[in-house]
Order: structure tokens, then C-alpha cells, then sequence
């Protein structure tokens, strides 16, 4: 692991992962997205092929919350987006009904997909969230990044509009999800820090 931020005043490390440690902690990982998404047990070993396919994407990159311990608090990740991918077809059809193909084109060329970010629950509030994601976006060469999050007042919303993610697209309904689902994005570089996170 390769420390990608100094030490918060909690001692909470944040790190940018290998492939290969992002593998060996791949079920770690997965219990934190299970636990803060609040999906069933057995979504773990459903997701795991996935995330190792993604992991193996051009521009792939991974950051992890690590406690004094060593124990994982948070995981984050992501990698360019391009035409042929799940996510980015699904949104791309979505974006072309609601908005058109000129819209659909401009967000969807030249883009990093923040595909996930989660923290435990009992972490969450502290910011770790948003050291997540500044770590993750850091040096990252794309013109814009794109993320899909549930609707809803959670912490994760108050986060992406606190660092200026704007709406792309509203109440979106993805293939196998009931749930509707926002689109939101923003040009990169994300602006300076004016306070530190969880204060």
C-alpha cells in the first residue's frame, strides 16, 4: 500500500492499493460495501467477479481507510469510462431519452467513473468519506468525473454536493435495481479543501 495522504488527527491512514492488495482484500472490502449499502449477505460473493473485472480496466485506481490496526474503515474506486461498458450504456440511454445525444455525448467522453465508495456505518461522519474521495480523484487525468448514488438524504448526498457534484441525470432506474438513482458529475480537478473533513 502506497499512503496517499498524511495522517489524520484520528490516525486513520488513507493508502492507494495495488491490484494485487485490492485482491487479497477483496472480501474486506466487500463486507464494508454490503454493510453500508444494506444489501443482503450473499451480494459479496456475487459482486466479488465483478470488482476483479473492474480492477483491470484502463485508468483503475483504489484508495482504503485504514485504521491503526490495519483494519479497513473505507474503500473506494474507480477508472475511466469508455463506450461497451455496463454502466456507462446504461447511462448513456438514459441521458440520450431524457436529454439528448449532444448532452449524453459531452458527459460521457473523457471521464473518470467513481464506480464505488463506501464507509462502515459506524465510521461514517468523521470524513472519511470525503478523504476517500479527494484521495481517490488526486492526479487523476480526466476531464470530469461521473458517480451514480440512491436518492435520497443520505451522508454520501450531502457529501457529493459539498464537494460540487451537480445533476446529470434524476431518478434513473438501472437494470435489476428497483431503486431510483441519481447521475451526478462535475469537472475535475475537485477545488481545494476550505475545512477539513468531518469538522
Amino acid at each position: 500500500m502506497t499512503a496517499v495522504s498524511p495522517r489524520s488527527p484520528s490516525a486513520v491512514q488513507f493508502a492507494r492499493l495495488s491490484p494485487d492488495e485490492f485482491r487479497n482484500r477483496l472480501r474486506e472490502a466487500l463486507a464494508i460495501y454490503v454493510e453500508a449499502m444494506r444489501y443482503p449477505l450473499g451480494t459479496a460473493e456475487q459482486r466479488a467477479p465483478m470488482w476483479l473485472t473492474h480492477a483491470l480496466r484502463e485508468g483503475w485506481r483504489s484508495v482504503a481507510a485504514i485504521d491503526p490496526d490495519g483494519k479497513m474503515l473505507g474503500i473506494a474506486y474507480g477508472y475511466r469510462g469508455s463506450p461497451g461498458q455496463w454502466w456507462h450504456e446504461q447511462v448513456r440511454r438514459g441521458l440520450v431519452r431524457e436529454s439528448g445525444e449532444e448532452v449524453a455525448n459531452a458527459w460521457l467522453t473523457d471521464y473518470f467513473e467513481l464506480t464505488e465508495i463506501h464507509v462502515r456505518p459506524r465510521s461514517q461522519g468523521a470524513g472519511i468519506g470525503e478523504n476517500l474521495l479527494r484521495c481517490l480523484l488526486h492526479g487523476v487525468g480526466d476531464r470530469q468525473v461521473l458517480l451514480s448514488t440512491p436518492e435520497g438524504p443520505t451522508r454520501a448526498w450531502s457529501l457529493y454536493r459539498r464537494v460540487g457534484f451537480g445533476d446529470v441525470l434524476r431518478n434513473y432506474h438501472f437494470a435489476g435495481d428497483p431503486r431510483p438513482f441519481a447521475i451526478l458529475g462535475r469537472p475535475l480537478p475537485l477545488p481545494p479543501q476550505t475545512r477539513q473533513a468531518g469538522h
